[in-house]
């Protein structure tokens, strides 16, 4: 298992450029997330553009979270064009199996060959068809009940699947990573999730340039967000302050933070 602090310092001096189609709720604090860690956000979900600039981004985030007809077609225009350029690319999808338009959007996506898919155990379950997805864009589902789903996924599409819960757990097939840390507080903020996937494209493309494979670089991240998470907890009164909180923690975050976080 590759260092998370030395994932964390690439990504650092490298600053790579992640190009996120997302959903409107979260674009912000999305955006917030990138740049606290040390990466550089985009959001380019306007079709013309989403494709050429995936292509020239160094990772790219698809989030479903709020598909509009537009965002869908620039969704596969950015997938397609990363998958060619050899761009590595994330796909978080959103409330999927219970909502027509983003499930029929995540399975077209998956031809386009994600390099991860980050998503809570329902949603997990539901794209590997054993699912209707959960309460939303909340899981009905444990961690753990995802794990066969998670596995059946990965070996469908060569993507690592990271499974969002309490401890987390990062599956590509054949091993699997569990990550814990974090904190409940992530569960009252727009976007807890959401960011976490961005993160995980940002984490990938520095991973590249360090020698680290997707499976490896997505646990490193997971670890980094979860070690963020505990320490914006422990000065936090609510949501509101864990939320600016996290952002400061992010960007402060250093190696013995990371160290602290117990992975499997």
């Amino acid at each position: 298992m590759p260092d998370p602090a030395g994932v964390l310092e690439a990504l650092r001096a490298t600053g790579p450029l992640v190009a996120c189609i997302t959903n409107a709720v979260v674009t912000n604090f999305t955006a917030n997330v990138l740049l606290a860690a040390g990466a550089a956000p985009a959001m380019v979900d306007v079709t013309g553009e989403a494709g050429p600039f995936a292509a020239g981004a160094c990772a790219l985030l698809i989030n479903l979270g709020t598909p509009q007809p537009e965002q869908r077609a620039a969704a596969v225009e950015a997938a397609t064009a990363a998958r060619a350029a050899g761009v590595p690319w994330v796909l978080d999808p959103v409330a999927v199996g219970a909502l027509v338009h983003r499930t029929a959007l995540a399975h077209r996506l998956l031809d386009q060959g994600p390099t991860v898919i980050r998503g809570n155990a329902s949603e997990i379950i539901a794209l590997a068809g054993s699912g209707t997805g959960g309460r939303g864009v909340d899981t009905a589902a444990a961690v753990e009940a995802a794990l066969d789903a998670a596995r059946s996924v990965s070996e469908r599409t060569g993507a690592v699947v990271a499974v969002s819960g309490p401890v987390d757990a990062i599956v590509d097939g054949i091993r699997v990573a569990r990550v814990g840390g974090g904190s409940a507080l992530l569960t009252r903020v727009t976007g807890g999730g959401c960011a976490l996937g961005a993160l995980v494209a940002g984490f990938i493309a520095a991973g590249r340039t360090a020698g680290i494979d997707a499976f490896g670089a997505t646990t490193a991240c997971h670890a980094a967000y979860s070690a963020a998470a505990e320490i914006a907890a422990e000065t936090a009164v609510g949501p509101g302050s864990f939320q600016i909180a996290l952002l400061d923690a992010l960007y402060s975050l250093d190696g013995d933070d990371v160290a602290r976080i117990q992975v499997s």
